[in-house]
């Protein structure tokens, strides 16, 4: 292994890396690999305009792919289309669709036309899409099929659109296409295709600065309104530099996987969720890497065979779901299920062993064989890495990824650092954690948040993240308070630091620190972006994610608990779905359980147990009850007393983003899930 990949990450120069705008980072990549394959679409799901006229269309089920110098034609075409619908620099053009192939064309074609792009989640209401479209004034929306087309009509009174665009081919008789401003992709793009003339389009990208505004991507706030976080071309380029810096193909690499030319990804989170937009899109189309489209988040599996990625991002509550569906076909027989539990276990001491002898590489070998070959087989056969994000991940699901030869590198960041500050570099993972920062970000830690005692025994530093870098927002769009409140000065924290000081009687104040060589106080810009989460940053300087400072539950005796690592301590059970701890202002920590039926139901046939078969009747049978507290009670061991679930109640309601229970990025919408069950918790502390 290089040791000194920190170094090298310093050093590092290339191609890819600068600092222009999306627009000329796309044209140049685009230059680089013309006859290489940039995206891949999938055929028998949409009904696109495009392929219709400009593209052929995917046979049924099977993917077929378009090269660099294709998709350049297409962005250049509708850029130039957009333009005669009136987008000029700063215009803002919701795009209001799933994550598609033509969700990246419009993306990069407006932004090449000058526009600011801001996002709209598909499961929004007409009143959010409303919210969404009005807060940033947009003068035009690119939506995705009739459906969406009708919940932006039911609205429209309230808007100044000045034109809509559909992907889709639509039916020509319904009366909003007797409009002039209603309009398909494919029409866009042919009139583009008349009208195009590079040297205007040179003009059209001269006119933009790396400092201008590239995007408004609204926070999908688990409380009150979304708030449209501004990010620029140089925040957006600044990490896409930092990222490939980390896992581009650098010269010290050897033989640690890459993301380059040669990476293949398969594309199904939200475009309109920032972490998708960087890692799957502006990083992938920057490195000259070959995008491919999932159907949706459930056909995964299959898209992936048919794929074949060599890395893929994701949240990890899919990397959950991924591990109950390999251990659900891992389980048909008890010969099988034996099998695959000692293959996890191998997989687990392998990775943990610092070197693994002869004994431990030959059962290594065997597990391969038997199990994780086939569960590698089964995502394509190809995957060298996967990127996890947009929520802490379960350490033992982790270690587990790894030991199978899947090691996922978990990271961390935010819609308003573009988003990616900390990520595990490919040389020297180490689960649990984040990862270190990536260059040019500069970190530190406000330990005047929160109680010291709890930490006392841990080397490096506890409290609250602060960052600054090239890929921080400069503030949210019309909302000045809030801006203010997002950032610290320098000033701000050493008043804070005294004040600590003299609250411990003089003992060590809590200056916060810089990272190692930051610029910390040096910078005419002395704002720190207050991330609101609690991490625990090691001498090492991996962080380790602890907890949203809002979500720290402080208990009626005093005491702090923070919720996630008891949740995620359920990641890989077999019996429970979801669990949220609730605690809040009580005495004790306790919990609301979403059971995994399936697992129920073949523990059940493995013991012999006749279970209901109506749900309800099952969540309230005492053997299920009597299960799932064995289940509490293994993660009870892991932690503190007062940290330990003292009662549960079986709910058979999932938490998903249909019943406004999750996030669209799969968060939990602790408030929600807390109204919703509200006579359950308040049973628990009668």
């Amino acid at each position: 292994m290089h040791m000194n990949w920190r170094e090298a990450e310093r050093d590092f120069s290339d191609e890819v890396v600068g600092m222009t705008t999306l627009p000329r980072m796309f044209e140049a990549s685009a230059e680089r690999n013309e006859n290489r394959p940039a995206q891949r679409y999938k055929g028998g799901i949409y009904d696109r305009s495009l392929t219709e006229t400009v593209l052929p269309a995917a046979p049924d089920g099977e993917f077929r792919s378009i090269p660099y110098a294709e998709m350049r034609d297409i962005v250049h075409h509708l850029a130039a289309g957009f333009r005669d619908l009136g987008v000029e620099a700063g215009t803002r053009v919701g795009i209001f669709a799933d994550t598609r192939m033509e969700w990246a064309q419009s993306d990069f074609a407006l932004l090449a036309a000058g526009g600011v792009v801001t996002t709209v989640y598909t499961g929004s209401s007409p009143r959010q899409v409303q919210y969404l479209l009005d807060d940033p004034g947009a003068e035009g929306v690119v939506v995705e099929n009739e459906e969406l087309l009708d919940r932006v009509l039911a609205v429209e009174d309230e808007l100044d659109l000045e034109f809509i665009v559909v992907m889709d081919e639509v039916d020509r008789r319904d009366e909003a296409f007797d409009r002039d401003d209603v309009l398909t992709l494919a029409d866009v793009h042919d009139r583009g295709a008349e009208l195009f003339d590079p040297d205007e389009y040179e003009g059209w990208l001269d006119e933009r600065d790396p400092e201008d505004l590239a995007s408004l991507i609204y926070t999908s706030g688990t409380t009150g309104q979304p708030k449209g976080v501004e990010l620029t071309h140089a925040n957006f380029r600044s990490n896409v530099n930092q990222v490939y810096t980390r896992y581009g193909p650098r010269p010290d690499k050897g033989d640690v996987p890459a993301i380059d030319q040669e990476t293949r990804t398969v594309s199904f989170l939200p475009l309109a969720h920032v972490f998708e937009r960087l890692a799957g899109h502006f990083l992938m189309f920057a490195a000259g890497a070959c995008v491919g489209y999932a159907e949706s988040s459930d056909t995964v599996q299959e898209d992936f065979q048919a794929v074949g990625p060599t890395t893929a991002t994701s949240v990890p509550r899919v990397y959950e779901k991924m591990y109950d569906a390999i251990r659900e076909q891992a389980r048909e027989s008890d010969l099988k299920a034996r099998i695959f539990e000692w293959a996890t276990d191998v997989g687990r001491a392998y990775h943990e062993a610092d070197s693994p002898g002869i004994a431990l590489e030959a059962k290594r070998k065997v597990a391969d064989k038997l199990v994780f070959g086939q569960v590698k087989e089964a995502l394509g056969g190809e995957v060298e890495f996967f990127i996890s994000g947009g929520g802490s991940l379960s350490a033992e699901l982790c270690a587990l990824y790894h030991g199978m030869g899947l090691p996922i590198y978990e990271g961390y960041g935010l819609t308003e650092t573009a988003p990616v500050v900390a990520v595990n570099p490919p040389e020297e993972p180490k689960v649990g954690t984040i990862g270190p920062p990536v260059v040019d970000v500069d970190v530190r830690i406000d330990r005047s948040i929160v109680s010291q005692e709890k930490y006392e025994d841990r080397p490096g530093e506890v409290g609250e993240l602060l960052v600054r870098g090239p890929n921080v927002t400069a503030g949210y769009w019309n909302k000045p308070e809030e801006t203010e409140s997002a950032f610290v000065s320098d000033a701000a924290l050493a008043d804070a630091a005294d004040a600590a000081a003299t609250a411990e009687d003089g003992g060590p104040g809590s200056e916060p620190t810089e990272a190692d060589g930051g610029t910390a106080g040096t910078d005419a810009d002395d704002r720190w972006f207050r991330t609101g989460d609690v991490v625990h940053r090691r001498p090492d300087d991996y962080i380790e994610f602890e907890e949203r400072a809002k979500q720290i539950l402080v208990l009626s005796t005093g005491k702090n608990v923070a919720p996630a690592p008891i949740e995620d301590a359920f990641a890989s059970s077999e019996v429970v779905e979801q669990c949220m701890v609730v605690g809040d202002g009580r005495k004790f920590v306790s919990a609301i359980v979403v059971p995994n039926l399936d697992g129920l139901r073949k523990w059940a046939d493995r013991e012999g147990i006749d279970l209901p078969d109506d749900e309800d009747e099952l969540a309230d049978d005492e053997r299920v009850r009597e299960r799932i507290q064995r289940e509490v009670d293994e993660v009870n061991e892991n932690f503190e007393s007062y940290e330990t679930i003292k009662k549960f109640r079986l709910v058979g309601q999932e938490f998903t983003e249909n019943n406004d229970l999750m996030t669209p990025t799969m968060k939990k919408k602790r408030r929600n899930i807390i109204d919703r069950f509200e006579a359950e918790i308040d049973s628990m502390y009668e």
